[in-house]
């Protein structure tokens, strides 16, 4: 996730996820509306996701609500496959 120069790996977890956006744990404040190119791979169907995703609520020293903005169509349709695929697992 990059944010004005800072880098910062975060790890996520599939219900954190849906297919046009996702909630990040991080203690980083980012402010609403904030702009965050965003890279994470799928950890069941292992696809690698980039996009630009608009921060929508800070949630403060628990983390951030991001929606996925000019993201690739496949983007939400391999979120909606890894969703999926954690569902029938529980």
């Amino acid at each position: 996730m990059i944010y004005e120069g800072f880098t910062e790996d975060i790890f996520v977890r599939p219900p954190d996820l849906s297919p046009h956006g996702m909630f990040i744990n991080t203690t980083r404040q980012y402010p609403e509306g904030a702009v965050l190119k965003l890279k994470f791979r799928l950890s069941r169907t292992n696809v690698l996701i980039q996009t630009r995703c608009e921060v929508r609520y800070c949630l403060k020293g628990v983390g951030i609500g991001v929606e996925f903005i000019g993201a690739p169509a496949e983007t939400a349709s391999e979120s909606e496959k890894e969703i999926s695929q954690h569902a029938t697992l529980k």
